[in-house]
């Protein structure tokens, strides 16, 4: 069999690192999403560096023609490229112009290139500042522990915006390795029931649990069990900002080593001596161990 050389391109999935090879991806059918999904300083730049190139080629352009700009300063390709920025910013000083047919063609394609590239810098612009996204933080540990005498997983998100999320729904899932009856080795994803799915006004923090019963998933494996299958979890959460109705979902990726077993995590609300509630988002993360269960004695005999 056929396999490609080196590491290749890198993803994250599942908690996994997965190297790629030879992906027929055309990052001209996806230039949209990478200028959404870049950072504030990398769409900039990337900007910049777009408008340098282009001035570049078209001062090369200029450069082909005899006397192509009439006072052209510096006589050099810097005139060129100094016009050029003028041409397709359409600022026009009025000192250099073209006085040659061939300039005129240029320009005029340049001109025309210019102003499709401010209606789809604006736009992407746009795009990127009303584009919603959410403030939801995930506790960095999911712990199982005990609760009524069965085995349950907790996970606890908190909305670090404290904007209101209406009609909040999470879903879990966890992906682990599988062997069919034929010996087929196979990755699949499997649901696990929230023992609630919905939040009708998420605000502070929301803490899901998942029972390990006989009709889990997970139901009879242990933390040595998740590893040797290579378990990793996918926590989901959506809904609408009930200010401006847009809709915005957030994901987290835990790995099974991330599990804390027979832990439990420490509350974020608590009342003070005044009465007050209070939410300490500092504890969002922590955990401690569970206390241990006081053994239950017969009674004396009568």
């Amino acid at each position: 069999m056929d396999r490609a050389g080196g590491k290749g391109r890198q993803l994250e999935v599942g908690g996994r690192i997965i190297h790629v090879h030879r992906l027929p991806l055309k990052l001209g059918h996806d230039i949209y999403h990478v200028a959404m999904t870049m950072s504030w300083p990398q769409f900039y730049v990337a900007i910049a560096a777009l408008f340098f190139v282009l001035n570049m080629l078209f001062a090369s352009l200029y450069q082909l023609g005899e006397a192509s700009i009439a006072n052209q300063f510096p006589r050099d390709f810097w005139g060129a490229f100094f016009f050029s920025v003028e041409t397709l910013a359409t600022v026009g000083y009025g000192d250099m112009h073209p006085q040659t047919v061939y300039a005129h063609i240029i320009s005029m394609l340049e001109i025309f290139i210019g102003m499709m590239s401010l209606a789809l810098v604006t736009g992407v612009t746009f795009a990127r500042f009303s584009l919603p996204r959410s403030r939801i933080v995930f506790a960095r540990n999911p712990v199982i522990r005990q609760m009524d005498g069965v085995p349950v997983l907790m996970l606890r998100a908190a909305n670090a915006r404290q904007n209101v999320i209406v009609d909040a729904s999470a879903q879990l899932h966890v992906l682990f390795d599988t062997v069919s009856r034929e010996g087929t080795r196979l990755r699949r994803l499997h649901d696990l029931k929230l023992q609630r799915q919905h939040h009708p006004m998420f605000v502070l923090s929301w803490t899901l649990m998942h029972v390990i019963d006989a009709h889990s998933p997970l139901f009879g494996l242990d933390a040595d069990a998740l590893a040797g299958l290579r378990a990793g979890f996918i926590l989901s959460i959506s809904g609408s900002d009930e200010i401006t109705r847009q809709s915005m979902a957030s994901r987290h990726v835990f790995r099974h080593d991330d599990i804390r077993w027979n832990y439990q995590y420490q509350d974020l609300l608590y009342t003070d001596d005044q009465g007050e509630d209070h939410v300490d988002f500092g504890l969002l993360h922590a955990i401690s161990p569970m206390p241990a269960t006081p053994v239950q004695q017969d009674a004396p005999g009568m």
